[in-house]
């Protein structure tokens, strides 16, 4: 403490009136010199940022619906929901049976983000999820971009306006824009530069006690808002540390030493604070050891395009080569790359530059998946990661994904590349590189993600009517939620998550005996027929095999109710159910609903 400090503290609370403005001024003077002026800057012009990408959503926090995100906000809201549920009633936030009913759901086996959801139940309780949704997306794209701010400012060393550019493209970059459509899980990454720092710091300057307890915290903490991305940060931070060290191999030996005093110890806290989660995931109820996704590998093409949500995406459209509107991960742009590339040449003396170009390199070519496909167009090409597909623990990860982890590299090489312009003194050189730096990120900038108003929820759900039929059972919809129509998810949410569904949108495990995961639930024949009839329209011979089934199905979700809402093919649907349960259906809350308590037995 200063003796400035001591001397302010230590006033006595009623010093005379006249004495009174004198201290005002002082304990002002003190604050503001604490106040970094251009860190209160970035951090507000990441808010008003990602207030202007999230303006839809704010407009409409009771109805809105992120248009792009398909049925994931709804399965994200249920999410938040079901948290919110436990943390009020004391349950096991790690297993709900409110969908996919008897079964369940693994909760750490999906991407609950329980360091999320949890903290924020108070919120989802008072206000909903969909508050908690859109507060948690617009916080995860400010605090990214001002996390990496942060880290090129205060332990690269750079500039603040250098540092503020970089920040920006990490915090805004396309595939953020793209995630925060419907994966909060991969737009709140903030933790991932505090983790770099503390990583280069304990390298650098040694470990301590305290440096490895907070490493060990700081990835408790993020292991519980999101391991892929996670995983991802480590393997490009990994990269970028091993070609560092190779061009500086008289500070090689010094960083090992410190990291392996430290790391081990950081790690071992992590896992031992996650540890019940953890097993939780890989060994309880409705777990599963890997998912197949079939090539989810970026297009080259989407390497070098605009992305759509963008100004250069707005003006000039390239090929639609996308996974979908929330898998962008690339569309770095070409101006991007060729100004990176000739910043790197320039530098390339510097070892930082090497091996940010390095972590670029091999991340984007990860991304690119087992087969090199240029315009969807495979080229027979086999590419390295091949080589990893079926590698433990990255075998469930959409390879797409990589690049994520070339978005910070590229930053850095943005970074150190400005402040380099602008310090050589040479006239042209700030001005020539000001409209590079404008080519290459101005097509980036993010545009409004689209937002439009919801489907409303049926009476019967709204209002209660549910009541009435429900004896301790459970609700099927028809057809059963899927990941294909997840509404049933946010009918149950404005329903107070007062009753179980049959089936719904999650990760658990299939019927093989090895644990492969899939999307929703086991299919079972009655909601494989109803989902066929919704599609074809045409109401089927119902054979006595069939309505057998039915009647055996219902007595497995243990139901009490199955309800019709409205939508596509509804009249073919209400007659298959009508010949399927032998009953006629009564129209209730906007719904028609057959009460089949006494079907079952």
């Amino acid at each position: 403490m200063t003796n400035t400090d001591r001397t302010v503290l230590e006033q006595p609370q009623t010093a005379p009136a006249s004495k009174r403005g004198s201290i005002s001024t002082r304990v002002r003077t003190v604050l503001i010199s604490r106040v970094d002026r251009a860190d209160v800057a970035s951090a507000s012009l990441f808010a008003v940022l990602a207030l202007f990408v999230m303006q839809g959503q704010w407009r409409n926090l009771s109805n809105g619906y992120l248009y792009n995100s398909g049925q994931d906000q709804a399965m994200w809201e249920w999410f938040l929901s079901v948290a919110a549920h436990s943390v009020a009633h004391l349950d096991n936030p790690l297993w709900s049976d409110l969908q996919n009913y008897p079964a369940g759901v693994n909760m750490m086996a999906n991407t609950a983000m329980f360091g999320l959801s949890i903290p924020l139940a108070p919120i989802t309780l008072l206000f909903g999820p969909t508050v908690t949704w859109t507060i948690g997306l617009t916080v995860g794209l400010a605090g990214t971009a001002y996390a990496w701010y942060w880290l090129f400012a205060r332990r690269l060393g750079a500039s603040r306006g250098a540092s503020a550019l970089g920040g920006a493209l990490c915090g805004f970059a396309p595939a953020m824009v793209s995630h925060a459509n419907g994966h909060p899980n991969f737009v709140v990454l903030f933790l991932l530069p505090v983790i770099a720092s503390m990583v280069i710091r304990i390298a650098h300057d040694g470990p301590t006690a305290k440096r490895t307890i907070a490493l060990g915290l700081v990835v408790a903490l993020q292991i519980l808002l999101g391991e892929e991305p996670l995983l991802i940060f480590a393997i490009s931070f990994g990269i970028f540390v091993a070609v560092f060290y190779l061009g500086n191999p008289r500070s090689i030996v010094s960083a090992v030493a410190n990291a392996a005093k430290s790391l081990p110890v950081a790690a071992v806290i992590a896992v031992a604070l996650v540890a019940v989660p953890l097993w939780w995931q890989f060994f309880g109820p409705q777990s599963y050891s890997f998912i197949e996704h079939g090539n989810m590998g970026n297009d080259a093409k989407a390497l070098f395009q605009f992305p759509t949500q963008s100004i250069g995406g707005k003006v000039t459209p390239g090929q639609d080569v996308r996974i979908n509107a929330t898998e962008e991960n690339a569309y770095l742009g070409w101006p991007l790359l060729v100004l990176c590339l000739g910043a790197t040449v320039w530098m390339w003396r510097d070892a930082r530059v090497r091996a940010a170009a390095a972590t670029t390199i091999v991340m984007g070519v990860l991304s690119l998946g087992t087969s090199l496909y240029i315009g969807k167009n495979d080229t027979g090409i086999e590419l390295p990661w091949k080589w990893f597909a079926e590698a433990p623990l990255v075998e469930s990860v959409l390879e797409t994904r990589f690049v994520l982890g070339a978005v910070p590299a590229l930053a850095l090489i943005l970074v150190l590349a400005t402040d380099k312009a602008f310090g050589r003194g040479l006239r042209p050189l700030p001005g020539l590189w000001s409209i590079a730096l404008a080519l290459a990120l101005v097509p980036l900038f993010p545009m409004p993600l689209q937002a439009v108003e919801r489907t409303p929820t049926p009476a019967f759900f709204a209002d209660g009517e549910w009541r009435d039929y429900l004896d301790g059972g459970s609700i099927v919809t028809v057809p059963l939620p899927r990941p294909e129509d997840a509404r049933p998810l946010l009918w149950q949410i404005d329903a107070g998550m007062g009753f179980p569904l049959a089936a719904g949108y999650f990760v658990g495990p299939s019927e093989h005996v090895d644990k492969k995961a899939k999307y929703g639930a086991v299919d079972r024949r009655t909601a494989l027929l109803l989902g066929s009839v919704q599609n074809s329209g045409t109401v089927p011979d119902i054979t006595a095999e069939q309505k057998k089934q039915a009647i055996e199905d219902l007595d497995y979700w243990n139901a009490d109710v199955v309800v019709l809402p409205p939508g596509k093919n509804n009249r073919a649907l209400r007659a298959t159910v009508d010949t399927l349960l032998s009953t006629q259906a009564q129209f209730h809350g906007g719904v028609w609903v057959w009460d089949v308590r006494a079907l079952t037995p």
